[in-house]
């Protein structure tokens, strides 16, 4: 594992890490107190923002209402686990750590409070919103491999790392979109700005940790990377709005869901998205330009330099 069995990497990432701490423990924020607030009950994002945009579909303001609500909804949902898979990989790490007095051990404390707080915070929109849909893969054995998809992936820091680089990246853009524009929910602005404050300090921490965990990491480990993780990354994004959210203002789950997927302005953000992980993976010498892996070509829309290439192509 990352902190148990090599060196402490040396004191520019020592120093970088602290000061990320410092950061942490400066701005302490309570979503409870400091965030306020709840969801009106208009619709939530504008229709450029829905999932379902570029597909000309005929949907009156009450469907357009609900179906913002919902999206957001499974957004929050994704969310809410995602995070609680890095705080088991981040705890195992502690757990596995021979120095306790590694900076890192204490911004992983940092960060698995912050996304605690996180999660609390989405909790109150799920309460806000009070979706409907149901989730087709919430099934018994979707679990059970999921169980043991989790199981392999916290155990393994490279595929891990990347992992956060993805979770962090994507909903960053999403939230980014949502905030800066002025037809979002008010509080669905707060909450978003809010969280791409707190989540700029994970994404440094990440991007300054890839290269050492990279270093340390086990031949299988790196070989997920390369051929495993654009695969996951790439589910959580089309899943991040699954099939039951367009059932529940009745338009046909399956089929609405692959065409939102391969429509040309989701694949755009897919790739938007997805870019600055395959360049934190290059930056780290995880990926090297000119044998950049055909699953993360596919899933940035690049070629084999890592250049972005032209829809359709």
């Amino acid at each position: 594992m990352i902190l148990t069995d090599t060196p402490r990497p040396g004191a520019p990432l020592d120093d970088k890490v602290r000061r990320l701490s410092s950061a942490s423990a400066r701005r302490v924020i309570e979503p409870d107190v400091d965030v306020p607030g709840h969801l009106g009950d208009g619709q939530l994002l504008p229709d450029e923002l829905l999932s379902v945009s570029g597909l000309d579909l005929d949907l009156t303001a009450e469907q357009k209402r609900v179906l913002s609500r919902e999206e957001i909804a499974s957004i929050t949902n994704a969310g809410i686990a995602f995070e609680a898979v890095l705080e088991a990989g981040f705890a195992l790490e502690i757990a596995r750590g021979r120095d306790m007095t590694d900076p890192r051990i204490t911004f992983l404390l940092h960060e698995i409070g912050e996304e605690t707080r996180h999660q609390r915070l989405f909790i109150r929109l799920l309460e806000d919103i009070r979706p409907q849909a149901v989730h087709p893969l919430d099934k018994p054995v979707f679990s059970f491999i999921e169980r043991r998809a989790i199981a392999q992936i916290i155990q393994r820091p490279a595929l891990l790392y990347t992992l956060v680089l993805g979770g962090e990246e994507i909903p960053d853009l999403l939230q980014k979109r949502a905030a800066e524009h002025p037809d979002t929910d008010p509080f669905l602005r707060d909450v978003n700005r809010y969280h791409r404050q707190e989540e700029a300090r994970h994404l440094s921490y990440a991007r300054a940790v890839v290269p050492d965990v990279w270093a340390k990491a086990s031949r299988v480990d790196r070989r997920a990377v390369a051929t495993v993780a654009p695969k996951i990354i790439g589910g959580m994004f089309d899943m991040l709005v699954h099939p039951g959210v367009y059932e529940v203002i009745g338009l046909p789950g399956w089929e609405t869901w692959k065409q939102v997927r391969a429509s040309e302005k989701r694949v755009a953000l897919r790739h938007e998205a997805t870019r600055p992980v395959l360049a934190a993976l290059m930056d780290a010498g995880a990926i090297e330009a000119g044998s950049v892996p055909a699953g993360w070509r596919s899933l940035c829309g690049v070629d084999g330099v890592g250049e972005p290439v032209a829809a359709g192509t």
